[in-house]
């Protein structure tokens, strides 16, 4: 059965092995493969099941005359048919809906490609050529055949993804953070968009052309604590902590004073209270929200703009509210009307909780209202990219989005990521993921809404393990073990590089770990860049010397770490193998040599930025700094310094780094019971940033650097 399974798999794009660290051409079990084809909707499970689905699956191209959507290059426009050998003689017209709702044909060639007899019927598949120019876009194409006429879609996407006119030759840098952790004397206790806006005008001031987000979307409503920000219910829409509270339409001073208490306590603590300080802030929005006099005109216009996908997403977080404390399970736990969505159950639920519906669209339009200001004010202070977005690779699998779509992803499996240089055991996210044929089925339309959602108000995205557009490493969600899916690579290239065209955003892929071959040289060719950080670009796949910075990639933003790695002064001291230890995450001979391993990468780094010359004059290297030393004066300039000689286009600074912070924002593989992960505030309120003498100090450096 082997054979025909793995001929299966490879039609299904289920990888039968994979190479990961440690695991060299590791062979997926055959159950497990069986498995995987049944959640893509073929049946393995004996040798006949899987003869039939092979058929299946060969016939499906001959029985479907149109594709849902056919994507395209600008300079590449062709569209495949198959017709009865019947209807081939018929005459084929086309034609498409321009903007004024009139029919424009299209000249194009057809040839002869094969045929296929299906029982008593003989199949024959053309390739219609487009002759006629169509610029970049979306095009609703009528066919038609003899007397009959069919509809698909056409995508017609640029050679590459959108950059700036003037990026060639320029060396940009910025800013990259976790908007969370701004600390400021007017906050409730974490970072808000105020926060953003005052930060940009600051970067700016500067000359800085970026800031660099995590995600911002949506988190759960009654869970305030699962706090991680690559963990949403939904991709689509924003998280309503980040909103200045005091900025909302009704808010007085008196409310303030009501609560001047509350909000200094949570203020003050280096740790954010997450169930404190969302729910202090939704009590006095939802005491706003009732007091309205009127509904507003542009409240309304926002409702009706964002439709249906934002009804389906404030119905599930009502329903989910209504039932998270007695219905254990999520929303596979509700009852069947609810949970299948069933028009009856789902019509007399909106009647008897409008309110609350109503309630959850609002803080919706108070958080884009918000943000669409923060984009404004740093359009007018003239930052080249603005900001940078951060497009995580999966949903919450108990999200709305799964809710409201849930066809549209992958069952029994979550998103996850085999061993790697950074994560020797793995990593189980637990994230839902596209089904590859359900994209191909909707026209890829659950992918697009994505995207378009995270391209809003961002000069540049980034795409959080860019490799998904080409695989994703599947975990069944009842064990650990898992393989690749694979993705129709050239059309989620095509269409991302057509969205990042629409929407004037420049497209960053986040590419550490488990790196096909020829992958990183099909993301140069699409204008695609690279993320790069300090830590991987050694010689030596990564454990040699540092490299030089003109042998940085040209089209890479690069940084020190992320968010899941370790600060620059954290890292001098190897504090995080300590923590490690005392997680019981490594053991005592791992710390050893762990420890070992930090003293030659720290003589590594001296070695890189002495032979460089990016100490600063006033503050030249004094020592070699081991066995208690302390930390070196002037390392964190020296290091920002040498990143921004490099051939990067642009550089990105972490806060962190630059204030000494000695707390992992993130510690990949544990939650919150044992590590605060997305919890540490900044040591540094914003209104002080700019006469901080250490961020000045760094941001001289980097210019310097620049040039």
């Amino acid at each position: 059965m082997a054979k025909k399974l793995y001929e299966l798999c490879k039609k299904l794009g289920i990888a039968t092995s994979y190479s990961a660290q440690g695991l060299q051409d590791h062979q997926v079990e055959e159950s497990l493969l069986q498995s995987f084809c049944s959640e893509l909707g073929m049946d393995a499970s004996s040798e006949e099941k899987i003869e039939e689905s092979l058929q299946k699956l060969e016939e499906r191209p001959y029985k479907e005359m149109l594709k849902t959507i056919y994507i395209c290059r600008q300079n590449c426009l062709k569209m495949d048919i198959c017709l009865k050998q019947k209807d081939a003689e018929e005459q084929i017209k086309m034609r498409y809906v321009s903007g004024s709702n009139k029919t424009k044909n299209i000249d194009f060639e057809k040839k002869f490609e094969d045929e296929k007899k299906i029982g008593n019927t003989v199949y024959q598949k053309y390739v219609l050529d487009i002759k006629t120019s169509l610029e970049i876009g979306y095009y609703d194409i009528e066919l038609q055949i003899g007397k009959q006429t069919y509809h698909t879609k056409l995508a017609v996407a640029p050679q590459k993804c959108y950059r700036l006119e003037d990026m060639e030759g320029t060396k940009l840098w910025g800013f990259t953070l976790q908007l969370y952790s701004l600390r400021s004397k007017r906050n409730w206790g974490i970072g808000d968009f105020t926060d953003l806006e005052n930060f940009a005008k600051i970067a700016a001031d500067m000359g800085a052309n970026i800031i660099g987000l995590n995600p911002i979307n949506t988190l759960f409503h009654d869970f305030p604590e699962n706090a991680s920000p690559y963990s949403s219910i939904s991709r689509l829409f924003l998280n309503p902590i980040y909103i200045d509270v005091e900025k909302a339409d009704g808010y007085t001073g008196k409310i303030k004073s009501k609560y001047k208490k509350e909000i200094e306590q949570i203020r003050k603590s280096d740790l954010i209270d997450y169930t404190n300080v969302y729910n202090l802030k939704i009590r006095v929005l939802y005491d706003l929200f009732e007091k309205r006099q009127k509904q507003s005109k542009t409240f309304e216009n926002f409702k009706q703009k964002q439709g249906v996908q934002l009804h389906l997403f404030a119905l599930y977080q009502a329903i989910y509210h209504e039932k998270c404390h007695n219905v254990w399970g999520g929303w596979q736990a509700w009852p069947q009307g609810l949970k299948k969505q069933n028009p009856i159950d789902m019509a007399i639920f909106e009647e008897t909780h409008a309110k609350e519906i109503e309630f959850f669209k609002y803080l919706q339009y108070e958080a884009y209202k918000q943000f669409e200001n923060v984009s404004e004010h740093i359009n007018h202070l003239g930052m080249k990219i603005g900001l940078y977005r951060d497009l995580p690779v999966g949903v919450c699998k108990d999200s709305a989005e799964l809710w409201s779509d849930r066809y549209a992803y992958i069952k029994g499996a979550g998103a996850g990521a085999p061993p790697d240089i950074f994560f020797s055991e793995g990593q189980k996210w637990c994230l839902g993921a596209f089904d590859p044929f359900e994209l191909e089925k909707r026209a890829y339309e659950p992918f697009l809404k994505i995207l378009r959602a995270n391209m809003k108000n961002a000069g540049a995205l980034r795409i959080d393990h860019v490799m998904s557009l080409m695989r994703l490493f599947m975990i069944k969600d009842t064990g650990t073990s898992g393989t690749y899916i694979y993705y129709n690579f050239e059309n989620m290239l095509a269409l991302v590089a057509l969205e990042s065209y629409l929407n004037k955003c420049m497209i960053v892929g986040e590419s550490i770990g488990n790196v096909p071959a020829g992958f990183m040289e099909k993301l140069e060719e699409n204008d695609i860049y690279s993320m790069s950080v300090l830590w991987a670009e050694r010689w030596d796949n990564g454990l040699g010397d540092f490299k030089a910075p003109q042998y940085y990639p040209q089209k890479a933003f690069v940084s020190v770490g992320t968010h899941d790695m370790t600060p620059l002064k954290m890292w001098w001291f190897g504090y995080e193998i300590e923590l490690k230890y005392n997680l019981h995450i490594i053991n005592k001979a791992e710390k050893e040599f762990l420890y070992k391993q930090r003293e030659q990468e720290r003589w590594r780094l001296l070695k890189a930025l002495d032979e460089n010359g990016v100490w600063p004059q006033d503050n030249l290297r004094k020592g070699n700094y081991l066995y208690g030393e302390g930390y070196p004066e002037g390392l964190d300039e020296a290091v920002h310094k040498f990143l921004a000689k490099s051939e990067s286009r642009v550089v990105v600074l972490q806060l962190e780094d630059i204030l000494g912070v000695t707390e992992l924002q993130n510690l990949p593989g544990t939650d919150k019971d044992t590590y605060p992960n997305w919890r540490h505030k900044l040591p540094v309120n914003v209104e002080d940033l700019s006469t901080d003498t250490t961020f000045i100090r760094n941001i001289t450096s980097v210019k310097e650097g620049r040039g």
